[in-house]
């Protein structure tokens, strides 16, 4: 491991050169950039008492971008060299052809930093770390008899890049990622059941080691698979669902949030492509995608072509107001980029993509939203889930939810799913909490085979007309 800043124009590449060839690449060109990421990371997995897996990765390398309208040409290297670079420049000019572009503005970029620059990694010593772990195993067995299995693992990642524009401006960025999830498997009279919970951010591997931050996740992920040991079949038909605040936010993310990413609608492949200006929600719906909250998993200073990250209203009171935009699509639709420009890797293209992801509070008290379902679920744990971007359906599988019969919170349910359309969900949103919470920290995204660390929020909400999918009649 390394304690060397990641200096690549003073490493690896003379910088004169290294903007030549950039320039070379992008010449009658609307956009382009190099962008250079060091990237280093690792995992440490205790399962059933062992440790199942420890994994040390480093990685780094460029990848060169030039634009031409709805085209792009990228190519990218391991290596970090002049001869890797003016290969892929040839590579990435093809998307030129002839040029006649006009280099777009260049991005502005930002002084704010949202997240220290400490490497996560060097927190604790390897054997620190399967300690923690191993304490973790032990914690959960002595908490109760039914436990017979216990997962955990912890993780930390340690994200360097330089963006190079044909300007000559460049930008940087140091991303650290930490993160611990717990997993707990209980038996009782031959039943099985499981419960998991997990935290992570921006910040050091140390803030989730201490026993006062890993104790509470544990008898969280305890509490959780005890729920479900009671849990009956859920019920199936069209019902009111109430759903908790925090990590729920995840249907929202997936259900709305990548229907309004700029590259969907300007192809006109979202369902909500245009409709901007116009009531889509309910009254009172106020949607944000932020990445400038401090030390948020899905936060970012610059995205990754330079711009500053935003605080970006996308539907406030019901009414669509704004997209989620990368420097392309944000030019060929006419509008302002909102630092949503992310690619997993300097392998990986940049596209729109969510930051954290959130619904504001309303007026409405959480208790007297469940006290008004009559006969519905109340769903406040969620895990896998799929969507159609292009409709924006989805299917979602709860991992805590209960039965609710005349404002009553009933038996745990087991099985029940969610099934709706996005457009719809929004329409039909009846209660608004004002108990607005983040998730903890541990969201990922995918789009178009490349994944990035997303945050989701939203308070408690009342939706009208679900479908539940269950196995009770």
């Amino acid at each position: 491991m390394t304690d060397q800043p990641f200096r690549p124009f003073e490493t690896h590449l003379d910088p004169a050169v290294a903007l030549s060839v950039l320039r070379a690449a992008t010449m009658g060109a609307d956009d382009g950039e190099l962008f250079l990421e060091r990237r280093r990371s690792e995992a440490i997995v205790l399962d059933d008492g062992r440790i199942k897996t420890a994994s040390y990765d480093a990685s780094e390398g460029f990848g060169l971008r030039a634009v031409r309208g709805e085209v792009a040409g990228y190519a990218h290297a391991t290596e970090i060299s002049e001869a890797a670079l003016r290969r892929a420049s040839e590579t990435a000019r093809l998307a030129v052809g002839d040029g006649g572009g006009v280099l777009a503005d260049a991005p502005k970029g930002t002084n704010v930093k949202l997240y220290g620059d400490a490497d996560p990694m060097a927190d604790a010593t390897f054997a620190i770390k399967i300690d923690m772990l191993r304490e973790i195993d032990a914690f959960a067995r002595d908490l109760d008899p039914r436990v017979i299995q216990v997962s955990a693992t912890v993780s930390a990642s340690y994200q360097e890049v330089e963006i190079l524009r044909p300007e000559g401006l460049r930008f940087t960025d140091i991303r650290p990622m930490a993160r611990l999830n717990v997993s707990v498997i209980v038996e009782d009279q031959g039943r099985r059941e499981q419960g998991g919970t997990g935290s992570g951010g921006r910040f050091g591997l140390a803030a989730l080691m201490q026993p006062g931050r890993w104790q509470p996740m544990v008898r969280e992920a305890l509490r959780i698979a005890l729920v479900n040991l009671d849990a009956v079949p859920a019920p199936a038909g069209v019902m009111d669902v109430v759903l908790g605040p925090g990590w729920p936010g995840i249907l929202l993310h997936e259900a709305i949030g990548h229907g309004l990413e700029g590259d969907f609608n300007r192809k006109k492949t979202s369902a909500f492509a245009g409709l901007m200006g116009q009531q889509i929600a309910a009254r009172g719906v106020t949607v944000l995608d932020d990445g400038t909250i401090p030390d948020r998993r899905g936060s970012i200073s610059i995205d990754d072509e330079g711009t500053a990250s935003g605080r970006n209203v996308l539907i406030e009171d019901g009414v669509l107001v704004g997209f989620m935009q990368d420097r392309q699509n944000a030019r060929l639709m006419g509008v302002a980029a909102t630092g949503n420009g992310r690619r997993e890797s300097h392998a990986h293209i940049p596209m729109p993509r969510m930051t954290n992801t959130y619904m504001l509070a309303g007026q409405d008290d959480p208790k007297d939203i469940v006290a008004g379902l009559k006969d519905g679920i109340y769903a406040v744990g969620f895990g896998g889930g799929q969507v159609d971007i292009t409709n924006g359906k989805f299917v979602f599988s709860c991992t805590e939810a209960y039965r609710v019969q005349n404002g009553r919170v009933g038996a745990p349910v087991k099985g029940a799913t969610l099934i709706g359309d996005g457009a719809t969900a929004l329409r039909q949103i009846r209660a608004i909490g004002n108990d607005l919470a983040l998730d903890p920290g541990i969201g990922n995204c995918g789009k178009a085979g490349q994944w990035v660390p997303v945050g989701v929020g939203q308070p408690t909400l009342m939706i009208g007309g679900l479908t539940v999918g269950g196995s009770a009649a």
